[in-house]
């Protein structure tokens, strides 16, 4: 009987020990952590689910909830208390319309191509605004399309899903809820639906690899819009 005590013991020494370690990483990391890196760095033989349930409900109740997102896990601020944080936050910069409907678009119809873009939105799209889009980190440019012209494809980041607390793409809002959201304008033509989104890394057979870097291919497509290329020189 007292050896069957002095195991339990240990299991549940074992098993806070394992919190405590769980609950280091994630709080030290400026990224979502993942479950397999999170395997790595626990005692041999720990239970992670149990671990990553016990901290959820641990913190359920706290000015920090633990949460999953973008295949991984991360410590945020209670959405109930957002309103005292929104005082000491600067307000960053919004983005055009133009650019979440893109951004949406981008999301739901990955890998897509720039004039794919247009002709979902019906209005031309600004090389400004997929500069803007990938600055954020939220957008990079997947491939290019197995097409004449071969035109590079793009697609979402791992950062887009932190960003808006996704755990997955599939976990995106559904066409009334983008409008809701201001995210798509009421110009969509009728019967529009909003396919299932996909974000497979790996790329499709009407894809092909990048070849050049990212420089060389944003210069060919601002010459292709603007009729000149970018003047790299020092004279003025």
């Amino acid at each position: 009987m007292s050896a069957t005590v002095e195991s339990i013991a240990r299991d549940a020494q074992a098993f806070a020990e394992a919190l405590r370690i769980a609950e280091a990483l994630i709080f030290a990391s400026r990224e979502p952590v993942r479950e397999e890196d999170l395997a790595g760095r626990l005692p041999e033989g720990t239970d992670l689910r149990a671990v990553l349930a016990r901290l959820e409900t641990l913190y359920a109740a706290r000015g920090v909830n633990l949460q999953r997102v973008a295949e991984g896990w991360v410590f945020r601020t209670a959405p109930d208390l957002a309103f005292v944080l929104a005082r000491e936050v600067v307000e960053p910069r919004k983005l055009s319309r133009a650019a979440l409907e893109t951004l949406a678009i981008i999301a739901y119809h990955q890998p897509v191509t720039r004039a794919e873009i247009e002709d979902i939105r019906g209005v031309a799209t600004s090389r400004g605004t997929l500069d803007a889009l990938m600055e954020t980190g939220w957008v990079r440019l997947r491939g290019r399309r197995r097409t004449p012209g071969r035109p590079v494809t793009y697609g979402t980041t791992p950062s887009f899903l932190s960003h808006f607390g996704l755990e997955a793409i599939d976990d995106l809002p559904g066409l009334d809820e983008l409008k809701g959201a201001g995210f798509l304008s009421g110009r969509l033509p009728p019967g529009t639906v909003v396919p299932l989104p996909s974000d497979d890394p790996t790329l499709r057979e009407d894809e092909e690899p990048l070849e050049e870097d990212l420089f060389t291919i944003l210069e060919a497509e601002r010459v292709a819009e603007m009729g000149e290329p970018l003047d790299m020189s020092d004279e003025r």
